[in-house]
């Protein structure tokens, strides 16, 4: 199974899994570049995956229905361009041969999903459009501090060498603010290395990974005492999770 990051628009990525001769994408808000990789594969479309309803995301579903073969996944809970196959927490799809579960992730929109294969044929995959990015998260525009806790919550227990496909590529900004949370983070400081490396050289930095992100991304790190002490001096209410969670979010909003 092959597993590719089309770049769109500005920074986003579709991502791409195909076996050679049939391939599905994730939140085509574009559908050119998708175009583009099929015709130049020869690939036919067998399915799209969306994770939420914003249009970098969706824009490009039904541009691309007259090439597709397959149906449209998407939130139960938003508007989705129709027709789709809604799904909620705890379904099960069938993506090329491989059985995706879905988890609800509410927080940057209400009705957020995401898809998590464990692992049948390689390294697990986790499709999790804009709630968890590497070292960051998204913002909260439909939810709440503690729904967005309690969503990464969910993400960070995968497999630890689940793939983290998010859409944006805001890895390297993140991690400047991760690196005024956490200066002393060693691994958070090799990581932004890495990751400028990459960027150098033309290249996506994702997919990251669960055992990465717990290690560097300081929203899955609400408990830790460094990351709670940094939210105390911005704001924090308190020293549970919750209040750390949303301190850091209000001040990555800020951040620049």
């Amino acid at each position: 199974m092959n597993l590719a990051a089309l770049p769109a628009f500005a920074d986003n990525y579709i991502w791409m899994l195909h076996d050679g001769t049939r391939a599905v994408v994730v939140d085509p808000g574009d559908a050119a570049p998708v175009v583009e990789a099929l015709q130049a594969q020869g690939l036919t479309l067998a399915g799209i995956l969306v994770t939420h309803h914003h249009p970098d995301h969706v824009g490009g579903v039904d541009a691309l229905r007259p090439l597709l073969r397959g149906p449209v996944w998407g939130p139960a809970r938003e508007a989705i361009p129709a027709p789709f196959e809604p799904l909620r927490e705890g379904d099960r799809i069938d993506v090329l041969g491989l059985a995706f579960e879905v988890i609800d992730v509410p927080g940057h929109t209400a009705g957020h999903i995401a898809y998590a294969e464990r692992g049948a044929a390689a390294a697990p995959l986790l499709f999790c459009g804009d709630t968890l990015f590497s070292g960051g998260c998204g913002r909260l525009f439909e939810g709440t501090p503690a729904q967005m806790h309690d969503s990464l919550a969910k993400l960070a227990a995968l497999p630890a060498d689940s793939r983290v496909c998010c859409t944006h590529e805001y890895t390297l900004s993140n991690l400047r603010f991760a690196r005024a949370v956490e200066p002393d983070n060693g691994d958070l400081a090799d990581y932004q290395r890495h990751c400028s490396a990459l960027r150098e050289s033309g290249l996506p930095t994702l997919p990251s990974s669960i055992g990465l992100e717990r290690r560097v991304n300081p929203f899955l790190r609400c408990s830790v005492p460094a990351v709670v002490a940094a939210a105390a001096r911005h704001g924090a209410g308190g020293s549970d999770a919750i209040s750390v969670f949303g301190a850091l979010r209000q001040w990555k909003n800020d951040y620049r």
